[in-house]
């Protein structure tokens, strides 16, 4: 689904990216880790069109999306959500989801007259809120979002990136400050999406511990560089990864 070549992308004279090539597999969970600074953010950055790279390619789905912008990634179905969840705040949670479902009556003339879009707005409300269920938050559909806990902001993060019938999703740090007991609500949600909707992941994470057993392989970053990959136990064991996060 997602492939990057000799990806590069520095800041000055610090090389935040260097020559990074990665592959993630149709219907995968991959994860991608390493200690703070080491790249990994960027990286995502460069994948999903919030920055442009000095070198390299992306490609998604098989399309070379290179230094495309952010809202032409996201129509081939490339999707990503922040560590600290870009919601509206104010809004419901099944009024953010909707929010993030495609709508064909965005011309200004078609909204002016309710027999365009009325039946559509129907169908994205039983939409989102078979979305809602999915993600463990039907609870809570009509909260607005500014009430919810930590754990619950993230999957509602999770439900709009479905909404946008993503193929792939990027969830960066989808449990950082979250309980362990709720960290495994939101990644076991992760997977059975993954097994019964065939959504590829890539997960940033730096709770090894907790992402590990969920992941079907695995990268690790340092100092802008993948430093090894491989089976998500094999990669943990590596000796330079466990010396990039404690020291020799």
């Amino acid at each position: 689904m997602l492939v990057t070549k000799e990806l590069t992308k520095s800041f000055g004279g610090l090389v935040a990216v260097n020559r990074v090539n990665l592959c993630v597999r149709e219907k995968r969970i991959v994860i991608l880790i390493g200690p703070n600074g080491a790249g990994k953010t960027t990286l995502v950055n460069l994948c999903t069109g919030i920055l442009r790279p000095d070198a390299g390619e992306v490609f998604f789905n098989g399309i070379n999306i290179t230094g495309w912008p952010t809202h032409r990634v996201y129509t081939v179905g490339l999707v990503r959500t922040f560590q600290i969840p870009q919601l509206f705040s104010s809004l419901t949670v099944l009024d953010n989801v909707i929010s993030a479902i495609r709508s064909s009556y965005e011309s200004p003339l078609k909204v002016l007259s309710k027999r365009f879009w009325e039946k559509e707005e129907e169908e994205h409300v039983r939409e989102a809120l078979r979305i809602i269920k999915d993600v463990g938050l039907d609870k809570y559909w009509d909260v607005p979002a500014r009430e919810l806990g930590a754990a619950h902001m993230k999957l509602l993060e999770l439900a709009r990136a479905l909404a946008s019938r993503a193929k792939m999703i990027i969830l960066d740090e989808p449990i950082g400050g979250v309980d362990p007991a709720f960290a495994h609500e939101i990644l076991n949600h992760t997977r059975k999406i993954r097994d019964e909707k065939g959504i590829t992941f890539m997960i940033i994470e730096h709770r090894i511990d907790l992402v590990v057993p969920y992941a079907d392989y695995a990268y690790c970053m340092a100092n802008g560089k993948i430093i090894a990959e491989g089976a998500p136990k094999d990669v943990i064991n590596n000796p330079e990864v466990m010396a990039c996060y404690i020291g020799e």
